[in-house]
């Protein structure tokens, strides 16, 4: 590309689209749709990353699963609890008190989505009630996401075999697993009760989508607090894990193994996150209000054999966040949605290929438009815009059935955005181009014909009635005499370049004297003026002067052929009343000028050969031209007319050009060169 070709694409890369050829031009707009949203993904990219999330969310959201979750059972300390037991935190003898009654209901597995980081009264009492429940699985938060510096507590039960500066598998690739200093942890006397962290990633819109599988604090790496309960559940000490590479294009970018738990893979995405699923409408969740706990007024078959989930729900308590169903959903359904996908090892995840089939996608898009663009007629003019609405639409489609039927979250914003800017760059590509070719016939159509007439004709379908007005004229003449002869005696290039010479220069002329040429026909053109006043009258005559002046001076060569009489102009000037338009059949009309005041035009033009004067005026024109010296020639029957007219022509010192001794005029012939 050369540096003003780099230029002009700088400044309007549509414009050097429209200098290729036009499948290289609309592959050229393709390929400039999908730098510029690679461009729009990197800059905007926390705003239409959250519109990606939110309306991919639907995926969830419009086929949610209604059915009520047996397994897991929340008990929460909502407003109820808040007004009946006394405002938070409870006391620990409190705390004992609630333990133990899940116990008795028969509670397989108790997960506090709350922790003690301080010593308190009563500690003792709720250490042995969770030593003396079934299974007891308390939280501990990693701080992560903040420049907080604390050390509350003390961090516990971590797993084995994971290393925290980079988590390698047999391929060789290595994950960064979250890592931080700051933590807010149960105090030392809890140390005995299994733990899991409950530290999620926040998003810029301040949701949860995302939790990271382990957390490493201090070298050490702690467990979710999902993964936590599910190893409590198989009474395992075993605590070796792994993290693994996907082995498949379309599975996870990373797996979490477990020692003691063969065949359960945990997929996460490169920076080692659990996604989390929203399959489940907020009504699949049974709730019990602690207070209904304590006082036992509950059935008691909700909590046998299930697994608890203990938590805040109260408002004020901080403990909400949004998510797809609401705009302030409590933070121990979010566990329990964890724990729920864990349990049927249906955790979303994202492809390794999925950058790949959003790519691919996109050229399939980029196939279809260019198939769109190509098209002809109506079918490019409407199906770019309907493109341009239909595949971003498809994309977010696509996106939401793998999600609602596998799990699988793609991604949809890259082909979507890019389906969008590809069509509305090739609309305007096409538009330029129809615009382009539309001036450009208009500019043939100006060449043929008046611009008013080709403006006329260009914008307005054909007609098979007559379309033509009336209107007043003044119109003028003008043949190049004895050029049949002399085309007859030069080579047709030369006669050629003679006509050129001749159309040329009496446009220019007609036109600085604010005329316009009607038509060409043969060697001879017919001008018009609108009007039949003194300013038309005299602007025609004006023009014949200038054109015989022009013609006579240093124009016509004076090697005359041999033989033949030299070229010579005639001009009849007349003003009258005109019918101006089209005729014709649709498929084929005729611009025409028709009326009196044409036939006596050219009839005036015709007499100047008779009366050998270069400039002939009609009476109705030569009465608007009392300020110039015009001399009749008296009345004649012009061809085929029926009524006498009066003919004018300048005097003497009003001619163009002074006659030679014989009387002749001072015609010379131009080259075929033009010299």
């Amino acid at each position: 590309m050369s540096a003003s070709s780099l230029s002009t694409f700088l400044r309007n890369p549509l414009q050097l689209a429209l200098n290729l050829a036009p499948v290289w031009g609309r592959l050229s707009v393709l390929l400039l749709a999908g730098v510029l949203s690679i461009l729009l993904v990197l800059i905007f990219s926390n705003p239409l990353r959250t519109v990606e999330e939110r309306l991919g969310a639907m995926g969830w959201t419009l086929t949610t699963n209604d059915y009520v979750e047996q397994r897991i059972t929340l008990v929460t300390i909502d407003e109820k609890s808040i007004a009946e037991i006394g405002p938070w935190p409870w006391p620990r003898q409190q705390m004992a008190e609630l333990v133990n009654a899940l116990d008795d209901a028969g509670a397989q597995l108790q997960i506090h989505d709350i922790y003690y980081s301080e010593a308190r009264a009563g500690d003792i009492e709720l250490l042995a009630a969770l030593q003396a429940a079934q299974s007891v699985v308390l939280s501990q938060v990693p701080v992560l996401q903040s420049n907080q510096t604390v050390s509350v507590g003390a961090m516990s039960h971590p797993l084995t075999g994971l290393n925290c500066n980079a988590s390698t598998s047999a391929g060789g690739s290595a994950i960064n697993v979250a890592s931080t200093q700051s933590f807010v942890a149960n105090h030392a006397g809890f140390a005995a009760i299994a733990t899991g962290h409950i530290a999620p990633i926040v998003a810029s819109d301040g949701a949860i989508r995302h939790i990271p599988a382990v957390v490493c604090v201090d070298g050490a790496a702690y467990p979710a607090l999902a993964i936590s309960a599910l190893l409590e559940a198989i009474n395992s000490t075993d605590r070796g894990a792994s993290i693994v590479a996907g082995k498949t294009l379309f599975g996870p970018a990373w797996n979490l193994q477990f020692d003691a738990y063969p065949g359960l893979d945990i997929p996460l995405d490169r920076q080692g996150n659990m996604r989390i699923s929203y399959k489940e409408s907020p009504e699949s969740y049974r709730a019990i209000s602690a207070a209904d706990i304590i006082t036992g007024n509950f059935d008691p078959a909700m909590l046998e054999n299930s697994w608890v989930l203990l938590g805040e729900t109260a408002l004020g308590m901080g403990d909400v966040v949004p998510t797809p169903y609401s705009g302030a959903t409590p933070g121990v359904e979010l566990q329990a949605r964890i724990l729920g996908s864990l349990l049927d090892a249906q955790i979303p995840y994202t492809p390794r290929l999925a950058n790949g089939m959003l790519a691919l996608l996109s050229l399939v898009f980029a196939a279809v438009l260019l198939k769109l663009a190509a098209a002809s007629g109506r079918v490019s003019a409407y199906g770019l815009p309907v493109a341009a609405v239909v595949l971003p639409v498809l994309a977010l489609t696509l996106h939401m059935q793998q999600l609602s039927s596998n799990e699988i979250w793609i991604g949809w914003l890259y082909p979507a955005l890019y389906s969008v800017l590809a069509s509305s760059l090739l609309m305007l590509l096409e538009l330029s181009r129809v615009r382009g070719e539309r001036s450009r016939v208009f500019g043939n159509l100006s060449s043929y014909l008046p611009s008013d007439i080709a403006k006329e004709i260009a914008y307005s379908l054909p007609s098979s009635a007559i379309n033509a007005k009336r209107c007043d004229v003044t119109l003028l003449s003008a043949d190049l005499r004895n050029f049949a002869a002399f085309g007859e005696a030069r080579p047709p290039e030369e006669s050629a370049a003679m006509l050129h010479f001749f159309f040329v220069r009496a446009t220019e002329i007609i036109e600085q004297n604010g005329g316009r040429v009607h038509e060409f026909k043969g060697d001879s053109l017919l001008a018009v003026w609108d009007g039949q006043d003194k300013k038309a009258a005299q602007q025609a005559l004006q023009a014949a002067k200038q054109m015989q002046r022009a013609i006579d001076q240093n124009r016509f060569s004076p090697d005359v052929p041999s033989g033949i009489e030299p070229l010579a102009l005639g001009i009849g000037i007349e003003q009258g009343p005109a019918l101006i338009g089209s005729i014709g059949p649709a498929h084929r009309r005729s611009h025409a000028m028709l009326g009196d005041t044409v036939t006596i035009t050219l009839r005036i033009q015709e007499m100047t050969a008779e009366l050998a004067q270069p400039i002939l005026v009609g009476e109705c024109a030569a009465r608007q031209l009392g300020d110039f010296k015009l001399e009749s020639q008296g009345s004649y029957l012009l061809n085929g007319l029926r009524i006498p007219h009066t003919l004018f022509a300048p005097s003497f010192s009003e001619s163009p050009s002074l006659p030679n001794k014989q009387g002749k005029p001072n015609l010379r012939v131009i080259s075929a060169s033009g010299k």
